[in-house]
């Protein structure tokens, strides 16, 4: 069949497309959108706003390769086996629907179904023209030209840690399945900062944006050059905030969908902008402590916390998100002095599977004090216990306390006889019944926000240099500081909690003491200092100690 050459151009294609569905002729970003998904590189990335149509579009792409090339084999895949139907549904319905594709309606003997389809000129092939699948279903063995991958990520697959990993292994198959020279197309909305989308480039794939606004100058930087050509090129300061396809959604539109989603919802979906969500979905942040050269018998009574650039620790190794810093105290003040308390927390391993995580917290003046953190391989093994022993003697703790969830108390037990010799000390043993991950935030969170948490500064080099013979993957997911800022409420966010969940055993333990307000307290040690000098001065200069309130 001859082709004319116009519809060579896919967005010819899909205007008649549109025309035969009876809707408005594609817009400006749609025809850009199509235009990106005909020519961009072989491996590519869509990120566009909720509802602009692109996996429409991307249906109808589907449909003008096939017309191009019908020996053509072309896999779908989403999230889910029923969004992968849809979307081929969807292709079906235009190749029967349209004249000039009528040409492509599967023959009587061949492959006709929403899970698999032929088209009629297609040579006899182990592979249909159009496979759809769901990420979960079983990818190899099939063979492509082309995969779409619409959707692939989804709440549902993505929500934790070891959900992530395994979607993130999934889709390593497509290049398994993929005839040489062949293209992957992806269609999604990141979840956060973690989502395999955001990993893409790494792989050597291309990521073009649209968001539903003309971004702001400071959100326009985070899309670096991500941010479709289109949109940067049309950008001027008097139209940020402005719609970028008024066909599709107008400003009055744009507002009542940010004002359902929320403004997370709305940055996120419509904007496609991760920052703003992963700043509200993950609260605790690096910037909120105070990182600082401490004294393992003193500390200063105040400390001033302040984010400036110039207080940002830049060769403190960082494994926060984008932005997140360490910062130095901008000032302390009163004097140095003994810390009032001191704790050692410990989250045993419990069947040695993983490392029993301990933390040494000190208080003084309501600023809890970070001297001491980090993990022990293994569980109840005799050297295990004997340098939890020797931590506690070194850092002159005060009290022991131990995470009893697991073991029914056996850790404490195997523990108490090496504590008595190496350094006799009160222990205790602490158990929660609440959801691991609404404690950890719901303790820290409070403590962060008001910077009185302060950690040694030679403590994230430690955590850092601690993991390093595991493999990167793994070496992360044991360090404090990447626990800290990737936890979430839900369940199971984390692969690895144990060096973050011990840190907010410790804080829970002094709790009660955090009411104490620094500027009193330095106050009321001055006034007693000066009223022991007054007192020693009238003793030995009239030779009179006071009655009660006064010398009379």
């Amino acid at each position: 069949m001859e082709i004319d050459p116009r519809l060579r151009d896919f967005r010819n294609f899909l205007y008649l497309a549109w025309d035969q569905l009876g809707l408005p002729e594609p817009t400006t970003v749609q025809y850009d959108i199509a235009d990106y998904v005909q020519n961009g590189p072989k491996r590519r990335c869509v990120q566009a706003f909720r509802g602009v149509g692109k996996s429409w579009i991307t249906s109808a792409y589907v449909c003008h390769q096939l017309l191009l090339q019908p020996d053509k084999n072309i896999l779908v895949v989403s999230a889910s086996k029923q969004r992968a139907d849809d979307f081929s549904t969807f292709t079906l319905r235009l190749i029967s629907e349209m004249p000039l594709l009528q040409h492509l309606r599967p023959g009587d003997h061949q492959r006709n179904s929403k899970i698999a389809f032929d088209v009629g000129p297609a040579p006899n092939a182990h592979a249909p023209s159009v496979t759809s699948k769901g990420i979960t279903s079983a990818i190899t063995g099939s063979r492509a030209d082309l995969i779409v991958a619409d959707d692939v990520e989804s709440w549902n697959n993505s929500a934790t840690q070891a959900m992530r990993d395994k979607l993130s292994e999934t889709i390593k198959e497509f290049d398994a399945v993929l005839k040489p020279g062949g293209h992957v197309l992806y269609l999604g909305t990141p979840q956060t900062e973690q989502s395999i989308y955001n990993a893409l480039p790494q792989r050597g794939y291309d990521i073009r944006i649209w968001p539903a606004r003309y971004p702001k100058e400071k959100q326009k930087i985070l899309y670096g050059d991500k941010l479709a050509p289109i949109i940067e090129d049309n950008w001027e300061e008097e139209k940020q905030g402005e719609p970028t396809d008024p066909g599709r959604f107008d400003e009055f539109d744009l507002l009542e969908r940010e004002a359902s989603y929320g403004r997370s919802g709305f940055d996120l979906q419509f904007m496609l902008d991760t920052s703003l969500s992963d700043a509200g979905r993950y609260p605790l942040k690096l910037s909120d402590l105070v990182v600082m050269n401490l004294n393992p018998e003193n500390a200063p009574e105040k400390v001033v916390w302040a984010a400036e650039p110039s207080l940002a620790h830049k060769e403190l190794p960082n494994v926060g998100f984008s932005g997140d810093r360490f910062y130095r105290p901008m000032a302390v003040t009163g004097d140095w002095v003994s810390y009032t308390g001191s704790v050692l927390a410990v989250d045993p391993s419990g069947r040695g599977q993983d490392e029993t995580a301990y933390c040494v917290i000190k208080m003084l003046n309501g600023f809890l004090y970070v001297t001491d953190i980090g993990g022990i391989p293994g569980g109840y093994s005799q050297e295990t216990l004997e340098s939890l022993a020797k931590i506690a003697k070194n850092q002159k703790v005060n009290a022991v306390i131990i995470e009893s969830n697991f073991g029914d108390g056996m850790f404490t037990e195997l523990l108490k006889p090496i504590m008595t010799k190496v350094y006799p000390v009160s222990m205790e043993e602490v158990r929660h019944s609440i959801q691991k991950e609404k404690r950890i935030i719901d303790t820290l969170e409070p403590l962060m926000n008001q910077h009185k948490l302060v950690i040694d500064e030679s403590l994230v080099e430690k955590d850092y240099r601690s993991t390093q013979h595991l493999t990167p993957e793994k070496a992360l997911q044991y360090q404090l500081f990447y626990q800290m800022t990737r936890i979430t409420r839900q369940k199971g966010s984390l692969a690895h909690d144990d060096r973050l969940d011990v840190l907010a055993i410790g804080v829970n333990y002094w709790v009660e003491q955090m009411a104490q307000n620094a500027d009193d307290k330095i106050k009321s040690r001055k006034d007693h200092l000066m009223d022991r000098a007054l007192e020693n001065f009238m003793e030995h200069t009239v030779g009179k100690k006071p009655r009660g309130n006064t010398w009379i």
